[in-house]
């Protein structure tokens, strides 16, 4: 075969490109590395004549241990721990992939209870449910009191003058303390249905009440915090002074710190309940402060929602007064609630969607939305396990949510523990 022969059959072929080896970069390779690369690469000294030889030609470097593609630029080691890369399944105990489960979240409650006479007020807390299983609701004047286990439902109490504007049970839920529109403070044996105490001393509405061990603390329209011993007769022990209108949000974490958040848009933080300053006043809501709720398992974060003209949910370290976190949640704020087993907020809203939304935490990433109620929601309650979730609302209806998981699977109260009375009740006066 001529040279033109050959030339026409690569013509035939089209453009192919012909090689025996492909070196990446000879830039990339020393100058031994490059000589190496001419002869024998795996040839090596077999005498003391040829490594003095390959020495003196080529370095001190003994050829055997030259590495031909040893590249300049090596690339960076990256970290795992930054990898782009996302885990999509995690591994179960016996060692099979799966898949995350998604969130699932109840399209419609799981009981509906009317409530009529309940009061369209945003500044009021006309829910709450005790330790021991029994839902306290407030209805215009009157009180009744619901057992979640048996679906009994009895009157407690019907105020004299004006209406019920708050009520908080006791920490072991014997107790049932109850504020009204008339500046009046009471506190009812729920056992036994009579009042053991009528605590006077604030000039306004009562806008919430909050209890840690003995100690009682009601927060008024006159812009104090009352702090009342109910074990003696001369209850009053402090005032605090902090706020300039209605004090109608108040919370104790399991240290006995205090928050609490007013109609002039602020949230006070009170390192005892006997402080007469706050260690830390937070200014960034722009709209009253009526619901706030310690974190049950950090119990330096604290979560507070703003009214309408705010609409923020934000997250506090009460510790050293930072904000954690913030977002916009697009509707008033009229209640907030944790879920300890899926570290999760539960938020209650009023215009325009009426709705409970469920948020992520730290993050605040909405989960989703719990839509059901035509007006209003006017606060949240949780049941002592932490699964159910009641939601009053302006349309007179009281709406149970089965949210979150239990705290434990056999999270029951005993038969002993509803019989038992009240720590309090042998030293009120």
């Amino acid at each position: 075969m001529t040279l033109s022969e050959s030339a026409d059959m690569e013509d035939a072929r089209g453009d192919v490109c012909m090689s025996d080896r492909l070196i990446p970069s000879r830039g990339t390779c020393s100058e031994v590395q490059q000589l190496k690369l001419e002869r024998d690469e795996n040839w090596a000294p077999q005498n003391d004549y040829h490594e003095v030889l390959s020495q003196n030609v080529l370095g001190k470097e003994a050829l055997s241990n030259v590495k031909i593609l040893s590249y300049q630029h090596k690339p960076v080691r990256q970290d795992p721990h930054l990898n782009e890369l996302k885990v999509l399944y995690s591994s179960n105990r016996d060692g099979k992939a799966t898949a995350r489960p998604c969130r699932h979240l109840p399209q419609s409650a799981t009981k509906v209870l009317d409530a009529p006479g309940i009061l369209d007020d945003f500044y009021s807390h006309p829910v709450d449910w005790s330790s021991q299983n029994v839902v306290a609701v407030a209805l215009a004047d009157m009180v009744f009191l619901f057992d979640a286990s048996t679906g009994n439902t009895k009157k407690l109490l019907q105020v004299s003058r004006g209406s019920v504007t708050t009520l908080r049970w006791t920490e072991s839920g014997g107790h049932l303390s109850i504020g009204s529109s008339c500046g009046e403070v009471q506190i009812w044996d729920a056992a036994s249905q009579r009042q053991l105490r009528n605590l006077r001393g604030h000039s306004g509405r009562i806008g919430a009440l909050a209890w840690h061990k003995h100690m009682l603390s009601s927060g008024c329209a006159d812009a104090e915090v009352h702090q009342h011993d109910v074990r003696v007769r001369e209850h009053l022990v402090s005032r605090m002074s902090a706020h300039s209108d209605l004090v109608c949000g108040l919370d104790y974490n399991s240290e006995g710190m205090l928050a609490s958040g007013g109609n002039d848009n602020i949230v006070c933080i009170w390192e005892t309940p006997t402080a007469e300053t706050p260690v830390h006043t937070f200014t960034e809501h722009q709209a009253a402060v009526k619901a706030l709720k310690w974190c049950p398992w950090q119990r330096h974060v604290l979560a507070t929602g703003g009214g309408s003209a705010d609409r923020q949910i934000c997250l506090w370290n009460a510790s050293s007064g930072r904000l954690l976190m913030s977002t916009n949640a697009e509707s008033q704020v009229t209640g907030i609630l944790w879920g300890e087993q899926e570290r999760e907020l539960l938020t209650a809203h009023g215009y325009s969607r009426n709705q409970l939304s469920l948020w992520k935490y730290p993050s605040l990433v909405k989960v989703g939305d719990l839509e059901g109620h035509e007006g209003r929601l006017l606060g949240l309650a949780q049941s002592p396990d932490g699964s159910l979730v009641c939601s009053p609302s302006a349309d007179e209806t009281l709406r149970f949510w089965r949210v979150f998981t239990p705290a434990s699977p056999d999270k029951a109260l005993a038969p002993s523990n509803k019989t038992n009375t009240n720590t309090i009740l042998k030293t009120i006066r």
